[in-house]
C-alpha cells in the first residue's frame, strides 16, 4: 500500500485550513483516528476546528459527499450530530499535493465538541440516546442514499468473506476451518434475513444510517450544561441498512444484561418512531456480519506503515483460531431465540 498519508505534514494541514480563510495560529494536534486522520487546530480567537482528512482511495468522492450531507440534513432538523461546516459554499474540500501519483486528499472541518462515552448501565441515558436515534432515523426513512453502500449479506458477510480467502489472508494452518465455519455463520444469517423479511415486500426495510454507532461514536455532555446528552460523530461508514444496526453495539454483557440495555433503548426509541420488533432476529447476524467484515477491513491495511503499531495483534494463526472461536459462538447466539422487551 502506498503511504499515502506521509504527505500530510502538519502544515500541510494548516496551511489548507488557512486557504479556508480560518485564521489557525499554529497550534496542531493529532486526534485519535486510523483510518482517516483527524486534527485539533487552534485558531486565533482561542476556539478550535477539527479537520478530518479521508484516508486516499476509500471513498470516492461521491460518497463522502453523501455523508456529509446526510450529517448537515440532520443537524438541520437540530439532531446532536457534529456536521462538517460550509466554507465557501461547500463542505467538502480537497487538498492537492504535487507528489506523482498522490490522489491528493479529501477533507472537511467541523466543530469542536468535547464529551465522554455514556453510561450505558444508567436506563435514563439509554432511553434517551434511544429518542435521539428514533430522529436519526424518522430523517433516514426519507430518501435512501445513492452512492454509498448497503449493510446486507452481500457486501458485509459474502464479499469480504471471499476476499480473505481469495488473498490468502487468513492463516495456513486454519484456513480451511475458519472458510467451512464462516460459511455455515453466513448460511445462518440468510436464514435469518429470509425470516425478518417475510411479508415484507422488498424484503428487510432499510433506511439510511449512523451505521457504525457504537459507544465511542457518542460523546456524552452533562445534561445540566446548554445542549447537553449524546452528540453523535463519525458518520464514516454511514450505510443504508435496517434500523436495529444502530442499537445492537450499544449492549454488551450476558444476555441478561443485553436484555435489561434494550428495554429503555427501545422505550426511547418507540416513543417516538415505530420499530418492526422482527428485526431483534438480526442482532446476533449483524454481529456475526461484523466480524466477518472487520477481519477483511484489518487485512485490507496490513500494509500500511503503520498498521503494526495500532494492530500488532493482527494476522497469524492465534487472531484466526480466536475468530473461529466467535465465529462458533456466534452460530450457537444465532440459534437461540432472540431478544425480547
Amino acid at each position: 500500500m502506498v503511504p499515502f498519508f506521509q504527505a500530510l505534514s502538519p502544515l500541510r494541514v494548516l496551511d489548507a485550513l488557512s486557504d479556508l480563510g480560518l485564521a489557525v495560529d499554529g497550534r496542531l494536534s493529532a486526534l485519535s483516528s486510523y483510518e482517516n486522520r483527524v486534527y485539533l487546530a487552534m485558531l486565533e480567537d482561542n476556539n478550535a476546528v477539527v479537520a478530518k482528512f479521508y484516508r486516499p482511495q476509500r471513498w470516492p468522492q461521491a460518497l463522502i459527499a453523501e455523508e456529509q450531507a446526510f450529517a448537515l440534513e440532520l443537524a438541520s432538523q437540530d439532531i446532536p450530530v457534529v456536521a462538517p461546516v460550509v466554507l465557501h459554499g461547500q463542505s467538502l474540500h480537497h487538498l492537492t499535493v504535487s507528489q506523482t501519483d498522490h490522489p491528493g486528499f479529501w477533507f472537511s472541518v467541523s466543530p469542536r465538541r468535547g464529551g465522554r462515552q455514556p453510561e450505558l448501565d444508567d436506563p435514563e441515558v439509554l432511553e434517551w440516546i434511544g429518542r435521539f436515534l428514533a430522529r436519526i432515523h424518522l430523517v433516514g426513512a426519507r430518501s435512501a442514499f445513492v452512492h454509498r453502500p448497503a449493510l446486507d449479506l452481500h457486501s458485509f458477510g459474502q464479499v469480504p468473506r471471499q476476499w480473505l480467502l481469495d488473498h490468502a489472508a487468513v492463516a495456513a494452518e486454519v484456513e480451511t476451518q475458519w472458510a467451512q465455519i464462516s460459511e455455515q455463520a453466513l448460511a445462518l444469517v440468510r436464514q435469518a434475513w429470509d425470516a425478518a423479511a417475510v411479508g415484507q415486500p422488498g424484503g428487510v426495510q432499510t433506511i439510511r444510517l449512523h451505521g457504525d454507532c457504537h459507544p465511542g461514536n457518542i460523546l456524552w455532555t452533562p445534561t445540566e450544561l446548554p445542549q447537553g446528552g449524546p452528540h453523535f460523530v463519525d458518520l464514516d461508514d454511514a450505510r443504508q441498512g435496517p434500523a436495529v444496526q444502530d442499537l445492537w453495539m450499544l449492549q454488551s454483557g450476558e444476555r441478561e444484561e443485553r436484555t435489561r440495555q434494550l428495554g429503555p433503548l427501545m422505550d426511547g426509541y418507540e416513543s417516538l418512531r415505530e420499530f418492526d420488533r422482527r428485526e431483534l432476529a438480526l442482532i446476533e447476524p449483524l454481529r456475526t456480519l461484523r466480524l466477518i467484515h472487520y477481519s477483511a477491513w484489518l487485512a485490507h491495511r496490513r500494509d500500511d506503515p503503520s498498521f503494526a503499531q495500532h494492530f500488532p495483534w493482527f494476522d497469524g494463526p492465534d487472531y484466526w483460531r480466536g475468530q473461529i472461536h466467535m465465529l462458533h459462538e456466534q452460530i450457537e447466539a444465532m440459534q437461540e431465540l432472540p431478544l425480547t422487551v
